[in-house]
């Protein structure tokens, strides 16, 4: 066990070790073959080298990063809009294209962006409000969500579709309706709001150029006022996503045991129970593999995310190294499971899969290679990115040395035979003496499963 820690720690001093510019030279080489794999390797490396650009608040990483984002996004037609847009902030005189081949340009700081379609009328039909476009919505165009002030007792329907106005913003009015009011978000957005003091009955339907939402009265209760005591205000309460958290070890499996005789395996379920919370809180359906300290084998932890039909699969765990060493190696890491067969990958993941060999003899090489897809590898990946950067974006706020260990792709079993992304996430070092303390604070914990949370959301967000 202990040489396994030793080649583990060998194996992270040597990642960190690695340049921002050795890391860029590397994902520029990737990027000249025409092999798929590479690119998006490449891919990965500029998100890390993004991350840690911000991080060292280093704008020129920064653009090189973003640089290769948008290049390497394009060519495995990955979304990278909202890149694009940094980037061209950051460069005001480039113009290029985005992997939806749409042309941008900078002048004065301002984004000029058209869109494919247009509103052509908006007008009341007794109780449901027309929308006309000059051409067929597709599903995707039209993102629904609802906001609940507690404090003002207001709530806000608001609908963003992916289209731009010909006319100015525009208010509507209706009676028993505090407030309507359409006007273009963003270049690429419309955003009609419906604000009221009392809770609406909201129905909209799809139908080729047409959108259309009726709106009544409610008189129901509304079902989160009591619910929700810890003051986390729910935002997109519609989503129909079902995420399963898995919280590492358990049981007769400590999991990792370090400073101060912590373990790991109650750590993560504190986190994993705080991240729950605030998901269901917007409005997710969130099922856990385990909800008390008992012990679930590696395989049956994804089958259970499979019979719940998931959309997403997180596993949460905590990382550790010898003693001698436990000063030394801190940060935050987010894994995804990969075709990879390397020595390196396979010791990164050795201390994760040594709690259950019988699995591990279960999913043998082959077994592991079949149960691996292109799509899910990309969507992983993706996925890793986004709870990465969500987890730093949040403890930085209120924490000083936040150590970004980047987003690594590795043979992590409890990820095989997931038939949804899957990610394995590593909080922190339960070996470092700092980052134990912290890891075990309800508060750095609630920060965490926060940025979790933000980095859910922003994956779905992005979803096409």
């Amino acid at each position: 066990m202990f040489r396994l820690f030793s080649l583990f720690f060998i194996l992270v001093v040597s990642i960190h070790a690695l340049s921002d510019s050795a890391i860029l030279k590397r994902a520029d080489g990737f990027m000249k073959t025409s092999n798929k794999s590479n690119q998006f390797r490449a891919y990965n490396d500029y998100k890390n080298l993004y991350l840690r650009s911000i991080m060292a608040e280093d704008n020129k990483l920064k653009i090189s990063a973003l640089e290769g984002i948008v290049k390497s996004g394009d060519k495995l037609r990955i979304d990278t809009y909202q890149y694009s847009k940094e980037l061209l902030e950051l460069k005001p005189k480039s113009k290029f294209k985005t992997s939806k081949n749409k042309t941008l340009k900078i002048k004065n700081k301002k984004i000029k962006l058209r869109s494919s379609h247009k509103l052509k009328s908006i007008n009341f039909k007794g109780d449901r409000l027309v929308l006309k476009f000059d051409k067929p919505l597709s599903t995707k165009q039209v993102n629904y969500f609802t906001l609940y002030d507690s404090k003002k007792q207001q709530y806000r329907y608001i609908f963003d579709i992916h289209a731009s106005m010909l006319t100015k913003s525009k208010a509507l009015r209706k009676k028993g309706i505090k407030r309507i009011k359409l006007a273009q978000f963003k270049p690429n957005t419309l955003r009609l709001v419906i604000e009221n003091n009392k809770k609406l009955k909201i129905r909209f339907k799809k139908d080729l150029e047409q959108l259309s939402i009726s709106i009544n009265d409610s008189n129901k209760i509304i079902p989160h006022a009591k619910s929700l005591k810890r003051g986390v205000t729910p935002f997109r309460l519609d989503r129909n996503k079902v995420i399963v958290i898995d919280a590492g070890h358990g049981g007769k499996d400590p999991g990792a045991v370090g400073y101060r005789r912590y373990r790991e395996k109650i750590v993560v379920m504190d986190i994993a129970k705080e991240l729950k919370y605030i998901l269901k809180s917007r409005g997710y359906k969130v099922y856990m593999t385990r909800d008390r300290d008992k012990f679930v084998k590696l395989s049956n932890r994804t089958k259970y995310a499979n019979k719940k039909d998931a959309d997403i699969f997180i596993s949460i765990h905590a990382n550790a190294v010898p003693k001698k060493h436990a000063k030394k190696v801190n940060g935050i890491e987010c894994y995804f499971l990969s075709k990879s067969r390397s020595s390196k990958a396979k010791k990164v993941a050795a201390k994760e899969n040594s709690a259950d060999l019988s699995d591990m003899n279960f999913y043998g090489k082959q077994s592991f290679l079949n149960t691996v897809n292109s799509h899910n590898i990309v969507a992983s990946n993706k996925l890793a990115i986004d709870l990465q950067r969500g987890m730093l974006g949040s403890l930085k706020k209120s924490y000083k040395n936040i150590h970004d260990g980047g987003v690594r792709e590795g043979p992590f079993w409890v990820l095989v035979g997931a038939q949804m992304p899957s990610v394995l996430v590593e909080v922190g070092f339960i070996s470092h003496p700092k980052e134990a303390k912290r890891l075990v604070s309800s508060k750095y914990q609630k920060k965490l499963a926060r940025g979790l949370a933000d980095g859910v959301e922003r994956y779905f967000a992005n979803c096409k």
